[in-house]
């Protein structure tokens, strides 16, 4: 997962986020509700006030985040995918929330790319998210442009034992040919871009494995 050793070019989403993996997130969720990170991404944006705001949820998966945010006040969420493999559990997933209208799913929209695509909402969500994309300035860079009020995102701690265990995994992506890379990106300099555009870190969360930022437009 180090930079030096992953193609710059992002890829193999389908591949890896594929129909098993997006039925085994659901079957989960529907048992067990959020995961440690979602949860305090989800508590860190009720802090904020929901009531009447959009979200928007740069690769949102099955959606679990945004129902849960819906269920707490806010008015509707936009999510994207750039695999297309979640769409049918998340369907399902809306359809028994009662949510199917609250909700605007965009495949194939890659923010870090094309920002202007997507129209601003008030709190962005990147939850696991920044470390599937290799150029994690762009891509935060969108997310606070578009962000009114808040962007909060989750993301691996860099240490030895993660940067190794990236490397282990990157290299059995290249085993069996996938094209799909992770990458465990500074810290800081995470948070320095989301500075550089006005937006203040000061929610910094452990969550199990993963470490969770709020950052509020200054």
């Amino acid at each position: 997962m180090d930079e030096c050793c992953v193609p710059r070019t992002p890829g193999g989403y389908d591949e890896v986020f594929d129909a098993r993996f997006a039925r085994k997130l659901a079957r989960r969720y529907e048992r067990r509700g959020p995961t440690k990170p979602e949860q305090v991404v989800i508590d860190f944006a009720s802090s904020l006030g929901l009531t009447g705001a959009t979200v928007l949820e740069v690769g949102g998966g099955i959606g679990e985040i945004q129902l849960e945010l819906l269920r707490r006040g806010a008015a509707h969420t936009t999510n994207l995918e750039l695999s297309r493999q979640y769409e049918p559990e998340a369907a399902r997933l809306a359809r028994a929330a009662g949510r199917q209208t609250s909700i605007t799913r965009l495949v194939g929209i890659d923010i870090a790319v094309d920002p202007a695509s997507v129209a601003p909402a008030d709190i962005v969500v990147l939850n696991r998210v920044v470390c599937c994309y290799p150029d994690y300035d762009r891509l935060l860079s969108a997310s606070a442009a578009l962000a009114r009020r808040a962007v909060v995102f989750s993301h691996p701690p860099r240490t030895l034992l993660t940067r190794a265990l990236g490397v282990l995994a990157n290299a059995g992506m290249r085993l069996t040919r996938h094209t799909y890379r992770g990458f465990i990106h500074p810290p800081q300099a995470m948070i320095d871009v989301l500075a550089r555009h006005g937006f203040a870190a000061d929610y910094r969360r452990r969550a199990g494995l993963w470490a969770v930022v709020g950052a509020v437009r200054s």
